[in-house]
Protein backbone atom coordinates (compact mmCIF):
# COMPACT_ATOMS: atom_id res chain seq x y z
CA UNK A 1 0.00 0.00 0.00
CA UNK A 2 3.06 2.50 -0.65
CA UNK A 3 4.08 3.32 -3.60
CA UNK A 4 7.99 3.73 -3.59
CA UNK A 5 9.89 0.27 -4.01
CA UNK A 6 8.39 -1.06 -7.03
CA UNK A 7 8.92 -4.30 -5.39
CA UNK A 8 5.30 -4.99 -6.77
CA UNK A 9 7.37 -5.32 -10.31
CA UNK A 10 10.80 -6.11 -9.12
CA UNK A 11 12.97 -8.81 -7.58
CA UNK A 12 14.94 -6.43 -5.37
CA UNK A 13 14.80 -7.00 -1.37
CA UNK A 14 16.74 -5.61 1.86
CA UNK A 15 17.46 -7.86 4.64
CA UNK A 16 17.90 -5.57 7.84
CA UNK A 17 19.77 -7.10 11.27
CA UNK A 18 19.06 -3.79 13.40
CA UNK A 19 21.31 -5.65 16.30
CA UNK A 20 24.32 -6.17 14.00
CA UNK A 21 23.62 -2.49 12.13
CA UNK A 22 23.77 -4.30 8.42
CA UNK A 23 21.07 -3.55 5.86
CA UNK A 24 21.99 -5.66 2.64
CA UNK A 25 20.09 -5.72 -0.89
CA UNK A 26 19.27 -8.90 -2.40
CA UNK A 27 18.07 -9.46 -6.04
CA UNK A 28 16.51 -12.05 -7.94
CA UNK A 29 14.49 -12.92 -10.83
CA UNK A 30 12.85 -15.77 -8.41
CA UNK A 31 12.17 -13.05 -6.34
CA UNK A 32 10.00 -11.21 -9.03
CA UNK A 33 6.07 -11.36 -8.80
CA UNK A 34 4.28 -13.86 -11.03
CA UNK A 35 1.33 -10.94 -11.32
CA UNK A 36 0.33 -7.75 -9.39
CA UNK A 37 -2.80 -5.72 -9.30
CA UNK A 38 -2.24 -2.00 -8.44
CA UNK A 39 -5.17 -0.20 -6.88
CA UNK A 40 -4.33 3.60 -5.93
CA UNK A 41 -6.83 4.07 -3.96
CA UNK A 42 -5.21 2.15 -1.04
CA UNK A 43 -2.62 4.38 -1.13
CA UNK A 44 -5.21 6.97 0.23
CA UNK A 45 -4.44 6.31 3.97
CA UNK A 46 -0.71 6.90 3.14
CA UNK A 47 0.46 10.03 5.54
CA UNK A 48 2.19 13.03 3.92
CA UNK A 49 5.47 12.25 5.55
CA UNK A 50 5.67 8.73 4.03
CA UNK A 51 4.11 10.25 0.56
CA UNK A 52 7.01 12.77 0.69
CA UNK A 53 9.75 10.40 1.48
CA UNK A 54 8.31 7.42 -1.31
CA UNK A 55 7.85 10.41 -3.68
CA UNK A 56 11.70 11.45 -3.07
CA UNK A 57 12.75 7.40 -3.23
CA UNK A 58 10.85 6.71 -6.59
CA UNK A 59 12.98 9.71 -7.82
CA UNK A 60 16.17 8.17 -6.67
CA UNK A 61 15.74 4.52 -8.41
CA UNK A 62 15.67 7.01 -11.55
CA UNK A 63 18.43 9.12 -10.19
CA UNK A 64 20.56 5.85 -9.74
CA UNK A 65 19.97 4.34 -13.54
CA UNK A 66 20.06 8.32 -14.97
CA UNK A 67 23.33 9.78 -13.75
CA UNK A 68 25.81 7.73 -15.40
CA UNK A 69 29.37 9.12 -17.19
CA UNK A 70 28.23 7.66 -20.68
CA UNK A 71 26.75 9.11 -23.72
CA UNK A 72 24.65 5.97 -24.57
CA UNK A 73 20.57 5.35 -23.60
CA UNK A 74 18.99 8.07 -25.66
CA UNK A 75 15.73 6.40 -25.80
CA UNK A 76 15.99 5.52 -21.69
CA UNK A 77 17.38 8.57 -21.02
CA UNK A 78 14.04 10.53 -22.55
CA UNK A 79 11.99 7.51 -20.56
CA UNK A 80 13.78 8.22 -16.86
CA UNK A 81 13.06 12.00 -17.09
CA UNK A 82 9.50 11.67 -18.37
CA UNK A 83 8.99 9.55 -15.66
CA UNK A 84 10.83 12.39 -12.95
CA UNK A 85 8.63 14.90 -15.09
CA UNK A 86 5.74 13.16 -13.77
CA UNK A 87 6.79 12.24 -10.45
CA UNK A 88 7.95 15.61 -9.69
CA UNK A 89 4.46 17.10 -10.71
CA UNK A 90 2.29 14.29 -9.18
CA UNK A 91 4.22 13.90 -5.82
CA UNK A 92 3.27 17.20 -4.61
CA UNK A 93 -0.42 17.04 -5.44
CA UNK A 94 -0.66 13.78 -3.54
CA UNK A 95 1.33 15.29 -0.22
CA UNK A 96 -1.63 17.90 -0.41
CA UNK A 97 -4.48 16.14 -1.35
CA UNK A 98 -4.41 12.68 -0.24
CA UNK A 99 -7.17 11.11 -1.98
CA UNK A 100 -5.99 12.66 -5.67
CA UNK A 101 -6.90 9.59 -7.92
CA UNK A 102 -4.52 11.00 -10.55
CA UNK A 103 -1.87 11.54 -8.84
CA UNK A 104 -1.71 8.39 -6.39
CA UNK A 105 -2.60 6.38 -9.45
CA UNK A 106 0.33 8.28 -11.30
CA UNK A 107 3.10 7.72 -8.42
CA UNK A 108 2.21 4.03 -8.33
CA UNK A 109 2.40 3.36 -11.63
CA UNK A 110 5.91 5.57 -11.62
CA UNK A 111 7.06 3.21 -9.07
CA UNK A 112 6.37 0.29 -10.66
CA UNK A 113 8.37 1.58 -13.87
CA UNK A 114 11.43 3.33 -12.21
CA UNK A 115 12.87 -0.30 -11.15
CA UNK A 116 10.96 -3.28 -13.28
CA UNK A 117 14.28 -3.60 -15.14
CA UNK A 118 12.94 -1.34 -17.88
CA UNK A 119 15.15 1.78 -17.95
CA UNK A 120 18.30 0.33 -17.95
CA UNK A 121 17.63 -1.84 -21.15
CA UNK A 122 20.88 -0.38 -23.15
CA UNK A 123 22.07 1.43 -20.54
CA UNK A 124 25.89 0.73 -20.13
CA UNK A 125 26.14 1.33 -16.57
CA UNK A 126 24.44 2.43 -13.65
CA UNK A 127 25.39 4.42 -10.36
CA UNK A 128 23.45 3.09 -6.79
CA UNK A 129 26.30 4.95 -5.01
CA UNK A 130 23.48 6.39 -2.92
CA UNK A 131 21.84 3.87 -2.35
CA UNK A 132 24.57 2.41 -0.89
CA UNK A 133 25.53 5.21 1.41
CA UNK A 134 21.66 5.70 2.34
CA UNK A 135 22.01 1.87 3.29
CA UNK A 136 24.50 2.25 6.25
CA UNK A 137 21.98 5.19 7.25
CA UNK A 138 19.26 3.59 8.14
CA UNK A 139 21.01 0.34 9.43
CA UNK A 140 22.15 2.55 12.05
CA UNK A 141 20.04 4.51 12.61
CA UNK A 142 16.60 3.04 10.85
CA UNK A 143 15.72 6.42 9.83
CA UNK A 144 13.14 6.30 6.88
CA UNK A 145 15.03 5.01 3.28
CA UNK A 146 13.15 7.90 1.19
CA UNK A 147 14.35 10.91 3.44
CA UNK A 148 17.97 9.41 4.13
CA UNK A 149 17.79 9.61 -0.07
CA UNK A 150 16.64 12.84 -0.21
CA UNK A 151 19.29 14.53 2.05
CA UNK A 152 22.21 12.67 0.40
CA UNK A 153 21.21 13.18 -3.54
CA UNK A 154 21.65 17.04 -3.62
CA UNK A 155 25.19 16.44 -1.75
CA UNK A 156 26.29 13.53 -3.88
CA UNK A 157 25.43 15.34 -6.85
CA UNK A 158 27.54 17.99 -5.93
CA UNK A 159 30.60 15.72 -4.90
CA UNK A 160 30.48 13.90 -7.95
CA UNK A 161 29.63 16.70 -10.61
CA UNK A 162 32.79 17.30 -13.20
CA UNK A 163 33.98 18.57 -16.27
CA UNK A 164 33.45 14.50 -17.72
CA UNK A 165 29.90 14.13 -16.68
CA UNK A 166 28.53 17.67 -16.58
CA UNK A 167 26.86 16.65 -19.91
CA UNK A 168 24.18 14.27 -17.41
CA UNK A 169 23.16 16.94 -15.36
CA UNK A 170 23.17 19.50 -18.29
CA UNK A 171 20.26 17.13 -19.46
CA UNK A 172 19.00 16.61 -16.46
CA UNK A 173 18.30 20.52 -16.17
CA UNK A 174 17.34 20.91 -19.46
CA UNK A 175 14.60 18.42 -20.29
CA UNK A 176 13.69 17.54 -16.40
CA UNK A 177 13.48 21.47 -14.45
CA UNK A 178 13.56 23.38 -17.93
CA UNK A 179 16.27 24.94 -17.57
CA UNK A 180 17.76 27.23 -20.79
CA UNK A 181 20.95 28.50 -21.24
CA UNK A 182 24.58 28.35 -22.78
CA UNK A 183 26.86 27.36 -20.00
CA UNK A 184 26.29 23.72 -18.97
CA UNK A 185 28.13 23.75 -15.65
CA UNK A 186 25.56 26.31 -14.40
CA UNK A 187 22.74 24.32 -15.52
CA UNK A 188 24.34 21.48 -13.79
CA UNK A 189 24.18 23.67 -10.64
CA UNK A 190 20.61 25.16 -10.88
CA UNK A 191 19.36 21.77 -11.39
CA UNK A 192 20.93 20.36 -8.14
CA UNK A 193 19.47 23.19 -6.38
CA UNK A 194 16.41 22.88 -7.74
CA UNK A 195 16.33 18.62 -6.65
CA UNK A 196 17.25 20.32 -3.14
CA UNK A 197 14.54 22.65 -3.13
CA UNK A 198 11.70 20.23 -4.32
CA UNK A 199 12.62 17.83 -1.41
CA UNK A 200 12.20 20.60 0.98
CA UNK A 201 8.93 21.84 -0.25
CA UNK A 202 8.17 18.31 0.39
CA UNK A 203 9.17 19.02 4.20
CA UNK A 204 11.68 16.17 3.97
CA UNK A 205 14.47 17.06 6.49
CA UNK A 206 17.64 18.28 4.20
CA UNK A 207 20.79 17.35 7.37
CA UNK A 208 21.28 14.20 9.18
CA UNK A 209 21.35 15.94 12.48
CA UNK A 210 17.50 16.47 11.61
CA UNK A 211 16.97 12.53 11.66
CA UNK A 212 19.30 11.96 14.59
CA UNK A 213 22.40 10.71 13.02
CA UNK A 214 24.97 10.31 15.63
CA UNK A 215 28.48 11.61 14.31
CA UNK A 216 30.50 9.71 15.89
CA UNK A 217 28.86 7.05 13.74
CA UNK A 218 29.76 8.64 10.43
CA UNK A 219 33.28 6.87 9.76
CA UNK A 220 31.47 3.75 10.91
CA UNK A 221 28.57 4.10 8.50
CA UNK A 222 31.66 4.78 5.14
CA UNK A 223 33.67 1.65 6.48
CA UNK A 224 30.83 -0.25 6.04
CA UNK A 225 29.47 1.32 2.64
CA UNK A 226 32.66 0.70 0.77
CA UNK A 227 32.81 -2.99 2.74
CA UNK A 228 32.69 -4.59 -0.78
CA UNK A 229 34.61 -2.43 -2.94
CA UNK A 230 34.45 1.49 -3.75
CA UNK A 231 30.62 2.94 -4.78
CA UNK A 232 29.28 4.51 -8.20
CA UNK A 233 30.22 5.22 -11.54
CA UNK A 234 29.99 8.81 -11.91
CA UNK A 235 32.61 9.15 -9.58
CA UNK A 236 34.28 6.33 -7.50
CA UNK A 237 33.60 6.30 -4.38
CA UNK A 238 36.39 4.90 -1.26
CA UNK A 239 35.60 5.33 2.44
CA UNK A 240 37.32 9.16 2.55
CA UNK A 241 34.82 10.36 0.00
CA UNK A 242 31.93 8.36 1.53
CA UNK A 243 32.80 10.13 4.64
CA UNK A 244 33.26 13.33 3.80
CA UNK A 245 29.84 13.10 1.77
CA UNK A 246 28.34 12.19 5.14
CA UNK A 247 29.79 15.00 6.65
CA UNK A 248 28.53 17.57 4.40
CA UNK A 249 24.87 16.38 4.38
CA UNK A 250 25.48 16.42 8.52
Amino acid sequence: TLAATGSEMNGNSVISNMNENRKLSIGSDLLRPVFSILDPIYTYSVNKYQTAAGTADIMSHIFEQYFSPDHDGFLQNRLMEGLLKTIIHFGPIAYNEPENYEARANLMWGSSLALNGLLTYGKISTDWATHGMEHELSAYHDITHGVGLAILTPVWMEYVLSDENVHRFEEYGKYVWDISGDDPMAIAKEAINKTREFFKSLNIPSTLQEVGIKEENLEKMADAAVAFGPLGTMKKLHKADVLEILKRAF
